[in-house]
């Protein structure tokens, strides 16, 4: 996250008109003034519990002393919690449960839960003193929050007579309360871990990282909903960028014969340079997108990102391909409304796929340079996405040099680490002898190099 002296500034005048009273008015106020869009705030929020924390030890040190810990007692109290909505409570039970059942690696004699507070029906000391860490995964499989909600139910509709659809709005809500728990778990395993490791080192590895940062090929759906959203800003900020570089190439360089000429009015010294104004025309730009698997999250937000900035260029053609290649220029334009269907139009409404589904590079390069050869000037620059892997079919490089030889230049952006290069079915290594190649696993690197890389 960009902090700079404004945020700084700002979060501590927050601080000082909000007080340190009261801690969650005081996450409230830093996530206001330093979080500049509500992608940050997963980021935010743990590691604000790591550097703010409720509390310090376990729970027999905050506000249960000396009591045996009792899984069967705790799913009780955690079903009353969750159905009374007590987020006090809920807290100081996720606490219990990470005492009682998260720790692991104990070492002998130190007198921890270790694994067996988690068995069934079993019962520990309580204290996981000489746990070497702790596990919201192991705690969570061995309590089961989610299997209270019949239990739940029940107890709520004894007493009211609501019908069918009120019941699934109450059973909403209580798996968002189990939700909520499931996270609490997972904030106290990282307090206690933090307190024996430091919490610098858990902020960097163990708190998510923001949805620009996270690599395309293993991004999830939320967040790569997240990096459709940041589309419209992205596009602005780069088209403002293109601009500013816009209008420094077109001042132009010395000219030099009409600067000397002009230099004998004033005794052969050059008082007035002249320029050699420049006319750039706007460039025309072409996409060959893969979009099979896990690369189609890459290419669809790329292909948004270009829509968005097709104001910046006299024409814009995009073209997928899985093992064929077709036209999809007109799909990308007509989704910007719904970025969320664009893989599905695509796959449906465009030839993309012939009789197997699986990418294959050269027969979509031959394809592309026969079929589309027109779409390839001596003013475009073409951009391939892909990973290059062929499933061991030929990488038909002639037609990729075919392409290159035809436009004005050719880059190919590349998902996977550049370590992965040419490994098994890679052909990247082979494809990056005739065009440049560049490694572009998430969305910040894919907007410095589009930043970069587009012509002006």
């Amino acid at each position: 996250m960009r902090i700079g002296t404004g945020e700084t500034v700002d979060a501590g005048q927050a601080l000082l008109a909000l007080g340190l009273s009261d801690r969650e008015r005081v996450r409230e106020g830093l996530a206001a003034a330093l979080l500049h869009s509500e992608g940050q705030r997963p980021v935010f929020d743990p590691v604000f519990d790591l550097y703010f924390p409720r509390g310090v030890g376990g729970p027999r040190t905050l506000d249960r002393p000396g009591r045996e810990f009792d899984r069967d007692d705790l799913r009780e109290r955690l079903a009353a919690a969750l159905a009374a909505n007590d987020q006090a409570l809920l807290a100081q039970l996720a606490a219990e449960a990470v005492d009682g059942m998260g720790g692991y690696g104990t070492r002998p004699g130190s007198g921890g839960s270790g694994g067996s507070g988690g068995s069934e029906g079993s019962q520990g000391s309580g204290g996981s003193g000489g746990s070497d860490g702790w596990s919201s995964h192991q705690t969570l499989s061995r309590l089961r929050p989610e299997t209270l909600l019949a239990r739940i139910l029940a107890g709520i509709r004894e007493g009211t007579a609501d019908g069918e659809f009120a019941d699934r709005l109450t059973a909403d809500e209580i798996r968002r309360r189990i939700d909520g728990f499931r996270d609490q778990v997972r904030t106290e395993a990282r307090r206690r871990i933090a307190e024996r490791r430091g919490a610098d080192q858990i902020a960097r590895r163990a708190v998510a990282t923001s949805a620009d940062r996270v690599d395309f090929l293993v991004a999830g759906r939320a967040q790569l909903d997240e990096l459709r959203r940041t589309v419209q800003p992205l596009a602005r900020k780069l088209a403002t960028r293109l601009a500013a570089r816009r209008r420094r190439a077109a001042r132009g360089h010395i000219d030099l014969r009409r600067t000397l000429r002009g230099s004998l009015s004033t005794g052969g010294i050059p008082m007035r340079p002249v320029l050699k104004r420049r006319r750039p025309a706007r460039p025309e730009l072409v996409l060959l997108c893969d979009v099979s698997g896990s690369v189609a999250g890459f290419a669809n937000f790329t292909m948004l990102l270009v829509q968005a900035l097709h104001d910046q260029f006299s024409k814009v053609r995009v073209f997928a391909f899985v093992n064929r290649v077709d036209e999809v220029t007109d799909l990308i334009a007509r989704g910007t409304a719904d970025p969320e269907g664009l893989g599905g139009r695509i796959i449906s409404g465009a030839a993309v796929t012939g009789y197997h589904g699986s990418s294959d590079y050269g027969s979509a390069l031959g394809e592309f340079a026969e079929r589309y050869s027109e779409a390839v000037t001596p003013r475009s620059t073409v951009f391939v996405l892909g990973d290059a892997r062929t499933n061991m079919s030929d990488p038909n490089v002639p037609a990729l040099r075919t392409i290159a030889s035809r436009a004005r230049q050719t880059y190919w952006l590349n998902p996977e680490r550049r370590a992965q290069w040419q490994t098994g079915d890679s052909a990247a290594g082979t494809y990056a002898e005739f065009v440049e190649m560049y490694e572009c696993r998430n969305a910040r690197q894919l907007s410095a190099l589009i930043g970069r890389l587009l012509p002006i």
